[in-house]
């Protein structure tokens, strides 16, 4: 198996991702993506937006899920027959690259989709994994249909 992934997005799904990374600006938005894995692709099918739950005062960098989202998302894929395939955020302002913050909390078999929100207008979307030695991330192939 490679390393390199791909992540396809159903387009409505995707659109959620955009519209909750401008409305969540100048702050960070966050959410689960909800689909199936086959190790090689990742299919997004559903998309559940979350409050940032992170400190008011730094929610610009910052974003949290905590246990109860979990849970939450959890609930809704297994209603869906899905499984949490992985969990997207924005940057506002900065590119949609993992910051030393996003590789700390990072979880391994999850795709991570990061919005850039400048100005408050979602630009680019990249799809990154936690690679196997947890020091970093690689790059996916993102894909939107």
């Amino acid at each position: 198996m490679s390393e390199k992934h791909t992540v396809r997005v159903d387009r409505a799904a995707y659109e959620v991702i955009l519209q909750h990374g401008e409305a969540s600006y100048p702050n960070e938005g966050a959410g689960f993506l909800l689909g199936a894995s086959d190790g090689e692709v990742t299919r997004v099918e559903v998309v559940l937006t979350v409050e940032n739950r992170w400190d008011p005062a730094t929610q610009a960098t910052r974003y949290l899920l905590e246990p109860r989202d979990w849970m939450q998302a959890e609930d809704e894929a297994d209603a869906r027959s899905l499984a949490v395939v992985g969990i997207f955020h924005s940057h506002p302002d900065h590119p949609p690259r993992p910051s030393q913050f996003d590789l700390d909390m990072a979880l391994p078999n999850l795709a991570y989709l990061i919005t850039s929100v400048r100005g408050g207008k979602a630009e680019e979307t990249l799809a990154w994994r936690l690679g196997r030695d947890r020091n970093g991330f690689i790059e996916e192939n993102l894909e939107t249909d």
